[in-house]
């Protein structure tokens, strides 16, 4: 069964200039996304994220002195942002925004919105009450 995580992506489209947000797995499939994008341009933006951190990822190091630990990509285009962060084990946050969006803000809700995924998606552990598996 599949969980409808749209209500925790919904919440970061409240930034104001938020367009749309995806939830992307690391080999590119599409987990999640916002309500408003349609499932194909999601689909297609979620191969492109998961490409783009991989490629974050490969020249983190170009920071030079081994501090190169990627956290979050930035994408300026004209007609707005592409904010992409990690979301938990393989998994990562996209979000599209307008050109005028609050930058610190928007960062700030992603940050809360991936705690709110990981609560959400997190289950815990089993107890075997004394029961061999």
């Amino acid at each position: 069964m599949k969980t409808d995580l749209s209500w925790v992506l919904n919440d970061v489209l409240e930034v104001r200039g938020a367009r749309h947000a995806i939830l992307v797995s690391g080999d590119g499939l599409l987990l999640q996304s916002s309500d408003g994008i349609e499932r194909g341009e999601a689909e297609t933006n979620a191969a492109a994220m998961s490409s783009m951190q991989s490629l974050s990822r490969a020249v983190a190091g170009f920071v030079g002195l081994g501090r190169g630990v990627w956290k979050q990509t930035l994408m300026e285009y004209d007609g707005g942002w592409i904010f992409l962060i990690a979301a938990g084990q393989g998994a990562y946050l996209a979000v599209s925004a307008d050109v005028d969006v609050d930058m610190e803000s928007m960062s700030i809700r992603m940050q809360k919105t991936v705690a709110a995924l990981s609560r959400a998606m997190g289950v815990a552990p089993r107890s075997n009450n004394g029961v061999s598996v």
